[in-house]
């Protein structure tokens, strides 16, 4: 019968593994600025400084591409909830300083997009602002969860947006599109390396709480959605394009990530472990 940890014991056990995993996630990041993705020299004024207005034909992208890249610009504006949605489990030492890396890099995303579809004119400025404004208003909020759970869940979370943005860079929409999407996937990554990690270092100490806060993460798993001025929702869409499909989750960010823990072959669960790797697995 294994030992339960509290968040506290856990915190304070995997504390060296954080340290030492946000210095390797920092040495390996790019030091890239989303300034140098932006094609400054496509800019001009729109009507409020003497310009002209954004219209439908000014944009070169496809549609599949416009909503691609909408809806990462909302999901990553939203990170004041997503911030403090995982701060509120991490607000200590080593912890705390990766929840304020990850909030830079994810807010350098979207910089960078918001940006570019500004200056391009790809997308209404008008109409993205107003779903700004309501995605933001509605916020996020996920139910309470324990240490493990936020950490699986944020390993899973960051490896299906690397997903979304590897298919969006597939597109070959243009150069700078698929450059962007292939340099954001490839911090979705590493993020995703650095919670996997340390889902890694926990089986080490709490094998069962482990595994259940796995299981239960795959069966609640859920990535952002958008609700679209005409009631659609971002998945369908998506799913249709071919930049993610929920039903793909199982092969495609669930599996590879089970592998990486080994929870196939693990000799040191006990029942309670037994019983979740049972249920992830299902």
């Amino acid at each position: 019968m294994q030992n339960l940890l509290t968040d506290r014991e856990l915190l304070q056990a995997l504390a060296d593994e954080v340290e030492l995993n946000l210095r390797r996630h920092i040495e390996a990041a790019d030091g890239w600025q989303p300034h140098d993705y932006v094609p400054w020299d496509n800019g001009r004024n729109f009507g409020f400084l003497g310009g002209i207005d954004w219209e439908p034909e000014q944009s070169e992208l496809s549609e599949t591409a416009k909503l691609a890249l909408t809806v990462s610009v909302l999901i990553a504006d939203n990170l004041p909830s997503y911030h403090r949605e995982i701060g509120k489990y991490l607000r200590t030492g080593s912890w705390w300083r990766w929840v304020g890396r990850w909030t830079a890099e994810e807010n350098r995303h979207e910089i960078m997009i918001r940006n570019y579809l500004m200056v391009t004119r790809s997308v209404d400025p008008i109409e993205l602002e107003r779903l700004r404004m309501d995605h933001m208003t509605k916020g996020f909020r996920r139910p309470a969860l324990h240490l493990l759970d936020v950490l699986a869940t944020c390993a899973f979370e960051e490896s299906a947006a690397a997903i979304r943005h590897r298919n969006t860079a597939a597109l070959g929409e243009n150069k700078m599109v698929t450059v962007m999407a292939e340099r954001i996937a490839a911090d979705d990554e590493l993020q995703s390396v650095l919670f996997a990690n340390l889902i890694a270092a926990a089986f080490d100490i709490a094998p069962d709480q482990t595994m259940r806060a796995i299981a239960d993460s795959v069966a609640s798993f859920h990535v952002p959605t958008v609700t679209l001025p005409d009631g659609r929702s971002s998945d369908d869409l998506l799913a249709d394009a071919g930049i993610y499909d929920p039903a793909k989750e199982g092969e495609l960010v669930f599996a590879p990530l089970l592998a990486r823990w080994n929870v196939f072959e693990r000799t040191d669960l006990g029942d309670e472990g037994e019983k979740a790797r049972a249920e992830s697995l299902a």
